[in-house]
């Protein structure tokens, strides 16, 4: 691609990350060690990594915050990595959207209370294209963007008809979804498959969309089961790229449906600090290789390695290195079996 910029669309989210000294029962009473406070959501997490991947990146941020101090807390965060905030707007009428991470110490298992406030009114209007300097737009998660996943009698959902503006303006288009135990998968993602070149998601939102098991009963990941939603996906719509990413790396297929496999990186004992966004890593590290041209297997070698960053760190964004540095992490760390 050439000089235009990247864009990203959807949640802005602020998370509140709680160590507690166990969960407790309902009704009774838990010890909070810490809290700290970061953000989160595909748009503040995707577009901060790009930021550290190569500052010299053109980005713009889409969506809507509080008039509150957690939406002065994002826009803050945004403005200092030199993210244009112009089409973030302020909802009077509604708080930011906030989560509360609640980590128990002893077992490291998390528990979220999601509120999810202003990003529920982001809608089609929110998408200026006329102010959008970008030649590819990602938007994520789809289930979590209560306007924008409503139904559209033209388009199916309006967050279709939003990327289908994209497209008529020339702009690429990619989504990620939100991971949620529910069967709305199958009624509103498909509407905007039709209307994406790149799909970028997990094992289990691909599993829930095309109705195809992602793992057996021992939990063990089905390869050929992940490269059959891959083809189910490219029926659904998708025009370019499926790439679905597990823990144990990802499988990609291009519209000539060649596939792809690339085991994630076999990290040493203790380097894992935190899982937080690294989902967002990921797809980060594949748009970046989308825009800058480079081909599939580097864009699943370059996502693999950037999410590898983000484990490195217990916050979503702290561990993202510049792009030399995620290309020599890959270079040099083994692979895992997959």
């Amino acid at each position: 691609m050439s000089s235009g910029g990247i864009a990203v669309g959807g949640n802005l989210v602020v998370d509140y990350l709680k160590v507690v000294d166990s969960y407790p029962k309902e009704g009774h009473l838990a010890t909070i060690y810490s809290i700290t406070k970061s953000v989160g959501g595909a748009v503040t997490n995707v577009l901060i990594d790009l930021a550290k991947m190569d500052p010299s990146l053109k980005l713009q941020a889409i969506g809507l915050v509080g008039c509150d101090e957690d939406g002065e807390f994002v826009l803050d965060l945004l403005n200092r990595h030199n993210i244009d905030t112009r089409l973030v707007r302020k909802e009077t009428s509604v708080k930011t959207s906030f989560t509360d991470v609640i980590t128990v110490e002893s077992t490291g298992h998390r528990t979220f209370f999601h509120y999810r406030g202003a990003n529920s009114f982001l809608a089609p209007a929110h998408f200026d294209f006329s102010q959008i300097d970008a030649e590819l737009l990602h938007v994520g998660y789809i289930l979590l963007l209560d306007t924008l996943d409503s139904f559209d009698d033209e388009y199916g959902t309006l967050l279709a008809r939003v990327l289908a503006d994209a497209q008529r303006k020339g702009i690429k288009t990619s989504i990620d979804v939100v991971s949620e135990n529910s069967d709305r998968f199958s009624r509103i993602v498909p509407p905007s498959l039709k209307y994406t070149n790149y799909c970028i998601i997990n094992e289990v939102e691909a599993s829930l969309t095309t109705h195809i098991p992602a793992r057996d009963s021992g939990g063990t990941l089905i390869l050929e089961n992940v490269e059959k939603m891959c083809a189910v996906l490219f029926e659904m719509g998708v025009q370019e790229w499926v790439v679905v990413h597990a823990p144990e790396g990802a499988v990609a297929m291009d519209k000539s449906r060649k596939v792809y496999r690339q085991p994630s990186l076999a990290l040493p004992p203790g380097y894992i600090k935190g899982t937080v966004g690294a989902g967002d890593a990921f797809c980060a590290g594949v748009l970046y290789s989308i825009y800058k041209g480079w081909d599939i297997e580097k864009a699943l070698a370059m996502g693999t390695a950037a999410a590898a960053c983000c484990l490195s760190e217990v916050s979503a964004t702290e561990g993202m290195k510049d792009i030399e540095s995620i290309e020599k992490l890959f270079n040099s760390t083994p692979k895992g079996n997959f």
